[in-house]
Formats: structure tokens, sequence, C-alpha cells
């Protein structure tokens, strides 16, 4: 099974600052099972995954932060706290960088840090690795001078770094799930209200695994197609005049008043979408692990044909894997390349894994990576 060493923040810290750190926070990355895209203000059903990002960090005594990432390497990224300000840092610091700003403008930045990141979670995955790095430093940035903030509060302020700072404009999903997931359980999110509830998933104890497909097809949700669904959502409510496609009802009838085919197909997936989630968390919560698994496929379907999300290789591994035992799979994240999760019986997930990788073979694709996922706990300190 393939994914990166565990991640050693601490030893990475000594490494580049010649002296232990004050304290190890982690967060980890997410998979989101069913639902969404959560900036519809729609309900989503993520869970915490046992990888992701940690950051070692320590007190400076001036007010400046200091960044530097095992996976990135080079010298460290200086940033003045006080001069923080949207677009002022680039590539992956701005995701810490934006942290530490929606923490100033909050009022909850003491004072300066030295921090070293380290990861087991890969970018570009679809599994929320720059929510998993927001969310470890905003602890560690927070917990270093003693400033408890609560998990919500702390879920949009790292959101806020993304959205304004980054410049990536995604909803609240990914950081709930990072700061807020529970063992054994996804988090039934409503992504208008923020509101939460843990629903029991546990597919080792139902004798299933949840495994991730990596395509190692990248993506990035500053590419534009993301944006351009986004946009395309908010218009298609507009035209119906409601608030968000949230509130269509599934009435065809509310549909047909879009004329636009493409804006009909988004909203109608949307809606449907909805449905199936709420289908799934009921059958969850009755202790049907296994019956999820069509709705995934109907989802990934729906995703391909309808919201057109999708990519090649999230195809591809989702018709082998089905055809060789999974009881369903769809694609997951923000689309246009990352990962697919299958719900597989625990005796089938090598067939299906050695499935997936001849069907990519064929095509000349690179090896896709493969992941257990066993919902995990949210962020905390490590060390």
């Amino acid at each position: 099974m393939n994914r990166a060493e565990p991640p050693d923040a601490g030893v990475w810290f000594a490494e580049r600052y010649g002296r232990e750190p004050d304290g190890i926070w982690f967060a980890p990355g997410r998979v989101n099972l069913i639902g969404g895209p959560d900036y519809n203000e729609v309900f989503v059903l993520p869970f915490a995954l046992g990888a992701g990002v940690s950051a070692a960090a320590s007190r400076r005594s001036d007010r400046r932060i200091a960044l530097t990432s095992r996976r990135v390497g080079g010298e460290p990224v200086l940033l003045s706290v006080d001069t923080l300000e949207p677009g002022s840092v680039g590539g992956w610091a701005a995701y810490p960088a934006g942290v530490a700003w929606a923490l100033r403008q909050a009022g909850y930045l003491a004072g300066g840090a030295d921090v070293a990141i380290d990861a087991d979670l890969p970018a570009g995955a679809g599994l929320s690795s720059s929510a998993a790095l927001e969310c470890s430093v905003a602890l560690a940035l927070t917990e270093l001078y003693q400033l408890p903030v609560p998990r919500r509060e702390l879920a949009a302020l790292a959101r806020r770094a993304e959205n304004d700072f980054a410049g990536v404009h995604t909803g609240i999903m990914d950081q709930i799930a990072a700061l807020l997931g529970r063992a054994g359980h996804a988090l039934l999110l409503d992504c208008r209200t923020g509101n939460q509830a843990a629903v029991p998933l546990d597919p080792a104890a139902a004798g299933l695994t949840l495994l991730v497909i990596d395509t190692r097809a990248r993506h990035t949700l500053t590419d534009g197609q993301y944006a351009s669904r986004r946009q395309a959502c908010e218009k298609a409510a507009s035209r119906l005049g409601v608030r968000s496609l949230r509130d269509v009802t599934g009435d065809p009838g509310a549909l047909a008043r879009l004329t636009d085919p493409s804006l009909r197909r988004l909203a109608g997936h949307v809606v449907a979408e909805n449905g199936r989630l709420l289908r799934a968390v009921d059958l969850l919560r009755a202790g049907d692990q296994a019956a999820i698994g069509e709705l995934l496929t109907a989802s990934h379907r729906s995703l391909r044909d309808e919201f057109r999300m999708s990519w090649p290789q999230a195809d591809a591994a989702v018709e082998a894997a089905v055809d060789a035992g999974a009881a369903g799979a769809r694609m997951t994240g923000g689309g246009f390349g990352g990962s697919v999760v299958a719900l597989v019986p625990a005796g089938r997930a090598a067939q299906v894994r050695a499935a997936v990788t001849r069907r990519f073979t064929q095509h000349d694709w690179p090896a896709p990576h493969y992941l257990e996922a066993v919902p995990s706990d949210g962020a905390r300190r490590i060390g």
C-alpha cells in the first residue's frame, strides 16, 4: 500500500532551527463520503483520516513567523506578523501565513513562532491537505500562547485564511472535518448553519474497508474549473430566486424554470445528491454500512454526467473497483483530479487494488496509490 513516510515534524524542526520544539500539533486530511459541493450550503458527510499534516513550533521573542516544510525544502520563509496582508505571500506558505493573518485580525495571535511542517498526506489528491496544513498551524499558533479558541471559530478562521488570503474560495467542510472529526464516525455537516452530528462509520466492524485510490491526476482549486462550477451554481440559484441551491426542492417544475441546460444539470445534481446523502445517513444510523455502496456509485455517475467535475482516471477507477467487487465508489474532493473512495468487502481489497492498477496500466497512466481510510479523530497536540 503506497503512502508517504510518517511525518516527523519534530525532527525536521530540530534540523532547521537547531533546538527542540515547544510542541507538535497534527491535523488530518479528510474524505467526503458523499454530498456537496459544500458551497451550495447543502449537507456533506466527511470523515477525518489518519494521515495529515504536523506542525512543530516554538515561540519567538520577536513578532515574526518562520515557516519551513520538509516536503518542499529550502530555507525557512520569514514573515513579519504585523505586515501580513492578502497577496503578500505566495505558494505553499500562503496557507499558514493566511492563518497567522486571520488569527491576528481576530485578536488571537499573541507573538511570533518558528514552525516546521511535515506531512504524510499527498498534496493535490483531493484529501484536503491545505485545510490540514491550516488547522495544524492554527492550533500551534494559538496553543503556543495558551489562547484557547473554540474549534468551530478556529475552523472559520482557517477557512478565512484559504478564502481571503490564499484566494481559494472553498466552503467550510474541510476545516470542520479536520478540527472536529471523531474516530469511528463521519460528520453530518449542515454547510448553511454549521451544525454537525456524528454518524457511525466503522467499516472494519462491518467487514468492510474504505479504500482511497489516489489517481495521481493532480488537481488544483486555483485552476479555474472549480471556480467556474461554483459561479454556475450561484447563477442557477439566482435565476431560481433562492439564496443557494440548498433551497431548491425536488419538484421537477422548479428545475424546469432553468432554461440553460448546463445550469439545469448542475442544479439537478445538487438536489439529487442531497437526497442521496440523507438516505446514506439513514442507512449508517441503521447499521447497514454496505448498503451505501450503491449510493456512492450513483453519486459518482451524477458527478460525471450531470455536474461534470470527474476526470478519466476517476471514472476508470470507479468502474474497475465496482467490477472487482467493491460495494460502490465515487470521486472525492474538489474534482478535476485527485482521489476516489471505494467501499470494499475486506476480503476483496487486494483484488480491487489489482484491478484498478491493471486498468491504469492499460491506459498507460501512472500507477495509482492506495490508502486505507480509517475514520479517525480530528486535530490535536501530539508532542
